[in-house]
């Protein structure tokens, strides 16, 4: 008996040990910082202007930079000790970091970022890895993890990192803020690590997007301008396909907020596998240089491949040699893409230049001056810490699927939270032609506040998967109207618009639409009603007013259909055809 309970107290003891050594370990791991930085220092900015000359556009703000930016005075440390221990402090400061310094913002300090800042992970075994504040059993998302927590655990108003491959993007989705991307090439490269030269981008993160866009307007240096409106918004339906939460999570959100303040007439979709085929064709020009081609290899698929043979490539021509002398010990998966033999030729390195210049021609063609595509940022929610799917080609090919798209084509890109399904941070991303920052940020300004008020609506709801797919099955139908209609196949258009209004009867483009087809027949009774039932809809559909003051002009309501014509205007006072229309029948009938 007394051998029993001596046993039963010694494993008393050790249970508590484990408890205490288990508690001791937790406190360790989840840091007061939660281990974001890597480095605490203070850049203060110059005093304030005397008046009546305004104050600096940043005062009162503060931020932090990834392990990648040069600090005069301090060594950038690259995500890895060894590069730390064989640099000399820097002799200046990158001139991004100066320019933020000076317009009012305190920098307080570095932040962690992926070994060599390579992966999109943001798990870093020399300076452990950040604690994402928003889902803490899940990874932070990388390269530039610790800026991202920085900003997610409000110590920072706003943060600076690096974007590649998605190094800002993936982390702002993962933890839950806004994450900015800005066309290549805007903001300087001078005083900053390289990843990829041809790929790399100052990225920023912010919880508020005000501070996104005065932190934006200094980072880019933009002059003035007025305010535009998106024209369109396309929703690349094939890319919210690999998304691995129900997409309705994310597409509701988005258009139920362009509906409020643009109206859903600008709500359009897009199909970028097919897009891409046309228009970049260099694509499966590279292939056939590299590997044997399947012709059913998607256009997306193709250039996440080139991509990441960009980044490899110009990652080792510039950090090859200190690779070989050094010897650092590297994460696995890290090594392996480094290290992994990659011969390019001169031939094929034009063909990438060929390929980057085609992306951004077709995106720029896609968009124009006043379009956003809307797509998923990342595919899959953040995987679990120490989870072997971010290893998963699936995940792989999802994930940089849609994170080459703005890194080839060098347009800028925004990554918006959307709130939160199954405990997991939830987020959409906006894309503007390359040089459209400004009009992107606007954007983003207008839409944030009703993109998280709906967001919190369709968490809270219990939208049928049912529901969804009518919805999706009236905007194929829709899509088959528009093809008729361009075939001017009148009463075939009019069957699929019906279809589409059977399965969703509350889009007011379905009846606009349908109203258009009517006028083509002559069946204005018809389409003065479906435009009516429209702009019942939608306050704000522009086509609607115009095609009732079109009916009613060919009916003889020209009282009706001059007001139809001007209201037009006011939606939309550049309009030339409401101009006219309006200007014409006041001169015959008034």
């Amino acid at each position: 008996m007394a051998s029993h309970a001596a046993n039963l107290w010694v494993l008393l003891g050790l249970g508590l040990a484990g408890i205490l050594l288990m508690t001791k370990r937790l406190k360790k791991t989840i840091k007061a910082d939660f281990g974001a930085f890597i480095q605490k220092l203070e850049l203060l900015p110059p005093p304030q202007p005397a008046p009546p000359k305004a104050p600096h556009p940043l005062t009162n703000l503060n931020f932090a930079v990834s392990d990648v930016f040069d600090i005069e005075g301090f060594v950038t440390g690259f995500g890895h000790p060894d590069w730390l221990r064989t640099h000399e402090a820097s002799s200046r400061t990158s001139p991004v970091v100066l320019a933020l310094v000076e317009g009012g913002a305190s920098c307080v300090g570095k932040t962690v970022v992926d070994e060599l800042a390579y992966s999109i992970h943001g798990e870093n075994k020399h300076y452990s890895t950040p604690t994402n504040p928003s889902a803490p059993a899940r990874i932070p998302g990388g390269s530039s993890s610790g800026a991202a927590v920085a900003v997610a655990a409000n110590f920072v108003d706003f943060s600076l990192g690096i974007d590649t491959l998605g190094g800002v993007r993936v982390p702002a989705a993962f933890c839950g803020v806004i994450g900015f991307r800005p066309s290549y090439g805007v903001v300087s490269h001078t005083g900053i690590i390289p990843v990829s030269s041809s790929l790399d981008t100052v990225g920023l993160f912010a919880k508020d997007p005000n501070i996104l866009r005065r932190v934006g307007l200094v980072l880019l240096q933009l002059p003035f301008s007025v305010q535009r409106n998106p024209r369109q918004i396309l929703l690349a339906d094939d890319c919210f396909q690999l998304l691995k939460i129900p997409m309705d999570r994310v597409l509701q959100v988005v258009a139920n907020s362009t509906e409020k303040h643009f109206g859903r007439q600008v709500l359009k979709h897009e199909n970028l596998e097919k897009y891409f085929s046309s228009k970049v064709p260099s694509l499966k020009e590279f292939y056939s240089q590299k590997i044997n081609v399947d012709s059913k290899i998607s256009s997306i698929r193709l250039l996440t491949n080139v991509a990441q043979f960009l980044q490899r490539y110009e990652f080792k021509c510039m950090h090859e040699e200190w690779i070989n002398s050094e010897k650092p010990v590297l994460d696995s998966a890290v090594s392996a893409q480094i290290n992994e033999t990659l011969d390019m030729t001169d031939k094929e390195i034009e063909i990438c230049k060929s390929i980057r210049t085609e992306m951004r021609l077709a995106v720029n063609s896609l968009l124009k001056d006043d379009g956003i595509l809307v797509i998923p940022t990342t595919a899959y929610p953040p995987p679990k810490l120490g989870s072997k799917e971010i290893f998963s080609e699936d995940y792989q090919n999802c994930m940089f699927s849609l994170l080459s798209i703005a890194s080839i084509s060098g347009c800028c890109q925004v990554t918006l939270p959307l709130g939160y399904h199954d405990k997991c941070p939830v987020s959409v991303s906006f894309i503007a032609r390359h040089g459209g920052d400004r009009f992107l940020l606007d954007t983003v300004q207008t839409m944030y506040s009703s993109l998280q008020e709906h967001a919190d609506t369709v968490a809270k709801s219990k939208l049928s998967h049912n529901a969804v797919n009518q919805e999706h099955s009236a905007e194929v139908a829709k899509e088959k109207g528009n093809q008729a209609y361009k075939d001017k196949q009148w009463q075939k258009a009019i069957g699929f618009y019906t279809e589409a209004i059977k399965l969703s009867g509350n889009n007011a483009t379905y009846y606009s639409n349908r109203a258009a087809a009517y006028l083509e027949l002559g069946s204005f009774l018809q389409a003065e009603a479906d435009c009516t039932k429209a702009i019942n809809l939608d306050k704000k559909n522009v086509k609607a007013y115009l095609r009732r003051g079109t009916a009613r002009e060919m009916l003889g309501y020209y009282k009706e259909a001059i007001e139809d014509f001007r209201y037009a205007l006011v939606l939309e006072p550049t309009n030339k055809r409401a101009a006219l229309s309006a200007e014409r029948l006041r001169k015959v009938f008034q």
